[in-house]
């Protein structure tokens, strides 16, 4: 064969795969039109500037083909970093950052630049997006939360999402980007775990899918073996494995909150690796997808 006709035999591999991909993702495309996916996002993902803007594509693309996507973000390793600047030693107890006074103006400060930048980032794209924190509009009214009874400081437990503004944010087709920051009763400021707050953002707004993107590929039955990689998983499964002893650490409380999801109506959730590059889109648009979806009891048999 002519150098031309390998030429043109690996051109139109490579593009048929892409025609091939594009073919999969329709029926999702149509499925999730006009749908609110509500993505959480955080970790290395955060730090790694060519993962953040290969997250904001994704996003950006959700839009453009159809969905409405919000983003809910953390920004923990940025704030421990700037607490460390001021002298500081952040401090954690079950995964819940103690938050005095000083360390709560150093959250809210970080939080909003991190904020701020996400929004440059999906503009530089031609996507409309406001950023907002829980504050604005009362979007998050907390109470204060506690650690096995212990006092944490200005750490907040969602108990009221007030969803107008991000409906009328959605309606005037901006993309919202907010952060986990909310007031109490006497509105004072707390810090809110990003993944509680984008859990409760997606059962308030009836979302169809939940995403949270993490450091980890999803959930394991033995974590210490990679073969036991488990991809579907419903409520009660997640459960028994709960139960059972099988998840711990930072994992439990995700885990948790996936369930928590899915018994107040959102459709399904997800737990990606946001390490690999547009992880959200392959478990969106494909039929295997790359995570641990979560998913309703009833929905099993139509899914084997």
């Amino acid at each position: 064969m002519s150098d031309t006709g390998v030429t043109n035999e690996i051109y139109k591999e490579k593009y048929l795969h892409k025609a091939e991909v594009l073919i999969e993702a329709l029926p999702y495309i149509k499925k999730y039109n006009r749908k609110v996916i509500v993505v959480k996002y955080g970790g290395s993902a955060m730090t790694d500037e060519e993962l953040k803007r290969n997250v904001i594509k994704d996003v950006t693309l959700l839009k453009l083909v159809g969905f409405k996507p919000i983003v809910v973000h953390g920004g923990g390793k940025e704030i421990s970093r700037w607490v460390n600047k001021v002298g500081k030693e952040a401090e954690f107890v079950n995964g819940l950052r103690v938050t005095d006074e000083e360390t709560m103006e150093i959250a809210e400060m970080v939080l909003s630049k991190v904020n701020k930048s996400l929004v440059t980032m999906v503009e530089e794209l031609g996507i409309k997006a406001v950023g907002i924190s829980g504050k604005d509009g009362g979007l998050l009214h907390v109470e204060k939360r506690y650690a096995d009874g212990a006092d944490i400081g200005f750490v907040g437990e969602v108990t009221k999402v007030n969803t107008k503004i991000i409906e009328d944010l959605l309606d005037k087709d901006f993309l919202p980007i907010v952060a986990p920051v909310g007031l109490d009763d006497h509105f004072d400021t707390y810090n809110i775990n990003a993944d509680d707050a984008a859990c409760a953002i997606a059962k308030a707004m009836h979302a169809d899918k939940l995403a949270f993107l993490t450091d980890i590929e999803g959930v394991f039955q033995d974590p210490d073996n990679k073969e036991s990689f488990v991809s579907r998983l419903t409520v009660s499964e997640a459960k028994q494995m709960i139960a059972d002893g099988q998840i711990g650490g930072g994992m439990l409380p995700k885990l948790q909150n996936c369930t928590d999801a899915i018994e107040s109506g959102v459709n399904r959730v997800h737990i990606l690796d946001g390490r690999k590059p547009h992880s959200l889109l392959l478990e969106v648009f494909t039929n295997k997808g790359i995570g641990t979806m979560f998913f309703p009891d009833e929905d099993k048999e139509n899914l084997e």
